[in-house]
């Protein structure tokens, strides 16, 4: 049967439902505050009375707030006046029920940001619903500091098929014995603590810590380098956290018999040279991400290639280095950069700025400017399991990598006999001496 429950096209149309918060009533819709709007004037927008915007929006009563230009806040529905259940919000027979279980506020960054990783899961269940797919979403509104199990004794939480969240450490545990015990696929999507997928076959994890990360892409270094002298730059940061990676990769790569000479920012020209080779290619790592001592690199690198033009230098970074890429580009294409990630986002791609344009056209506001952009990762997220689900049932297990995602790629693997399933998508992105970028998936 064709069907997407009236709750869910209501939502993609820029609704967010915090269905756990039951005292605020349900959220008509999200506002954007322009310039010079006022509390008062808003709530006179909507027919609504001040009280009712600010008991909307707890945030709002806290001493000093003030309303500021960008500020998205929720919009409920006029007292007496809250949307009617109708035999078209009843899930149909044999509809996948997905429900959401993630702080969807607009009191800090973690709620703004799901709303919108949010809004991109809506996204892609409406496109899923133009397939002639059936999906119901429910979704529970769980900051920081909820009960996580109020909610799970909510109507509708033992009735779904799959659940993404949450977002906080502390709330997997009673989550992970939820789902287990209710035949329950869960989807953690963020940055978590803990091991309960290693013993839970219900989990899909799409985080990955820093040292399976760094692992995989050592391991891959090794491999695509291996006839490279690689120079590796101590940037005597002593804050830095890339040490994980530089001392498992100089581990790997003299086990390996592949050439390391081990530089240091503060070196003179002359000993900075000394680390490079004039035979081999040359690989440039350092062991920081930050953008001061990246910036001190380039330098040295022009210097000294301006120097000795026939030396071949190519340079490889982190993630965080995507964030630079506007004001390096150039740079970072003279000197062939890899970048590691899970994700790319392309500002030029044909679907990314149709992606943007329908996000602004349904929620009357841009994403916000974050890597990755949450709502993509959210549709990315929506279109892989859902559609797999759709498709395969319980049987889904994520294997197969989905090579039309906008921004995140996944890739699942089971490590463990009994236990759950684990992201291990790696890709680089490749800055070329052309000036093209390309796309190395793993």
């Amino acid at each position: 049967m064709r069907h997407l429950s009236r709750f869910v096209l209501a939502l993609a149309l820029a609704m967010v439902w915090a269905a756990a918060a039951a005292q605020t009533g349900n959220w008509r819709e999200m506002h954007k505050v322009e310039s010079k709007e006022t509390i008062y004037g808003i709530a006179r927008e909507y027919g609504l009375t001040v009280d009712e915007l600010v008991k909307a929006n707890p945030d709002m009563g806290v001493p000093g707030y003030t309303l500021k230009k960008g500020d998205y806040i929720f919009i409920p529905y006029p007292s007496g006046q809250a949307a009617q259940q109708t035999a078209a919000d009843v899930p149909a027979a044999g509809a996948l029920r997905v429900g959401v279980v993630l702080p969807l506020h607009n009191v800090d960054g973690d709620g703004r940001r799901m709303v919108e990783y949010y809004r991109g899961l809506l996204m892609a269940c409406e496109d899923l619903k133009k397939e002639g797919r059936s999906i119901a979403v429910s979704a529970w509104n769980v900051p920081a500091d909820a009960d996580i199990y109020r909610t799970l004794v909510k109507d509708g939480m033992a009735e779904c098929d799959v659940i993404f969240g949450p977002l906080y450490s502390k709330q997997v545990k009673p989550l992970s014995y939820f789902v287990k015990d209710h035949g329950i696929k869960l989807v953690i999507p963020f940055s978590i603590t803990g091991d309960d997928v290693d013993s839970n076959p219900n989990i899909f994890q799409v985080y990955q810590s820093p040292e399976a990360f760094y692992g995989m892409v050592a391991n891959h270094f090794a491999y695509r380098f291996k006839d490279y002298n690689v120079v590796v730059i101590d940037c005597n940061d002593r804050s830095s956290d890339k040490g994980v990676f530089t001392f498992r990769l100089r581990r790997l790569l003299e086990d390996r018999g592949i050439s390391c000479s081990v530089t240091n920012i503060g070196s003179s020209g002359g000993m900075f040279a000394r680390a490079f080779s004039a035979v081999k290619p040359n690989m440039v790592v350092l062991n920081t991400g930050r953008s001061p001592e990246l910036g001190t690199v380039l330098d040295m690198l022009d210097a000294l290639t301006g120097e000795h033009p026939e030396l071949k230098v190519s340079l490889f970074g982190y993630t965080e280095w995507l964030m630079y890429a506007g004001h390096e580009l150039d740079r970072f294409c003279r000197y062939d950069t890899y970048i590691p990630s899970t994700f790319y986002y392309n500002p030029y791609s044909s679907k990314v700025k149709a992606f943007e344009d329908r996000y602004r056209s349904m929620f009357k506001s841009g994403m916000m400017d974050y890597l990755p952009r949450f709502a993509m990762t959210g549709y990315d997220h929506g279109m892989f399991f859902l559609r797999g689900m759709l498709d395969h049932g319980k049987d889904f297990d994520g294997a197969a990598v989905d090579k039309d995602a906008l921004q995140t790629y996944l890739h699942f693997v089971r490590p463990r006999q009994g236990g759950g399933y684990r992201n291990e998508n790696l890709l680089f992105v490749h800055y070329n001496r052309d000036k093209s970028i390309s796309i190395i998936n793993f």
